[in-house]
C-alpha cells in the first residue's frame, strides 16, 4: 500500500512540476493536457487520473510553484547571515538569466496571465508570491530595519521588473548587472 501511494505520489508531484515547466514556456493557454503528458512522459490517460480538468493542473502547477520557493528558501537558510542569504537568492535568480531571458519569470509569468482570468487562481499564485516576499522581508528584519517590508517590496520588484526587461530585450546582462547592483545595495543596507 505505502509503494503504490509512493509512486503515485510521485507521479503526481511530476505532472504537477511538468504542468509548470510547460505552462511557463507555453503559456496556460496554448498548453495542452498531452503537452503536460509528453513532459512529464506520462500517458495522457494518465494525466486524467490525477487531474480532472486543465484548471486542475494549473492549481498543481501553482503548489509545485510553492513547492519549489520553500525548497530555495530552506536552502538559503545556510547562509550565516540574513544579507548573505539575500545576497544568494539575488545570485540564485541571476542564475537562471537564460530562462528568465527565454520565457520571463517562472512565478510572475504565471501570476500576470492568471490574472487575466476570473476563476480565483491568480488569488493562489499571488498567495505563493507572498511567502517570498514575507520571507525577504523577514531577512531585511533581521538585519534590523525597520523599512523591512518596504525593502522586500523592493527588491521583489527590481527582479520581476528586471526579469521582464531581460526577456523583451533577450539580454542575459541586464539581469546580471542588475543582480551586481543588488548585492551592493544589499550590502549598503547591512549595517
Amino acid at each position: 500500500m505505502t509503494n503504490s501511494v509512493s509512486r503515485g505520489a510521485g507521479k503526481r508531484e511530476r505532472l504537477a512540476d511538468a504542468a509548470a515547466r510547460v505552462f511557463h514556456e507555453q503559456g496556460v493557454e496554448k498548453t495542452t493536457i498531452a503537452d503536460i503528458a509528453r513532459a512529464a512522459e506520462v500517458p495522457v490517460g494518465n494525466v486524467y487520473y490525477y487531474f480532472k480538468t486543465k484548471d486542475q493542473l494549473v492549481q498543481a502547477a501553482i503548489g509545485a510553484h510553492d513547492r519549489t520557493l520553500k525548497e530555495i528558501t530552506t536552502a538559503l537558510e545556510q547562509f550565516g547571515t540574513p544579507a548573505e542569504r539575500l545576497k544568494a537568492l539575488v545570485r540564485g535568480w541571476v542564475d537562471q538569466r537564460d530562462l528568465a531571458v527565454q520565457f520571463g519569470c517562472p512565478s510572475g509569468t504565471l501570476a500576470a496571465e492568471l490574472d487575466k482570468r476570473a476563476d480565483g487562481l491568480d488569488q493562489e499564485m499571488a498567495e505563493v508570491m507572498r511567502g517570498l516576499l514575507d520571507w525577504i522581508e523577514t531577512q531585511f528584519a533581521a538585519m534590523g530595519r525597520a523599512d523591512a517590508r518596504e525593502l522586500a517590496v523592493a527588491l521583489f520588484a527590481s527582479y520581476q521588473g528586471i526579469s521582464l526587461l531581460a526577456n523583451t530585450f533577450r539580454d542575459p546582462e541586464m539581469m546580471a548587472g542588475e543582480g551586481d547592483r543588488l548585492e551592493r545595495w544589499i550590502d549598503s543596507l547591512d549595517w
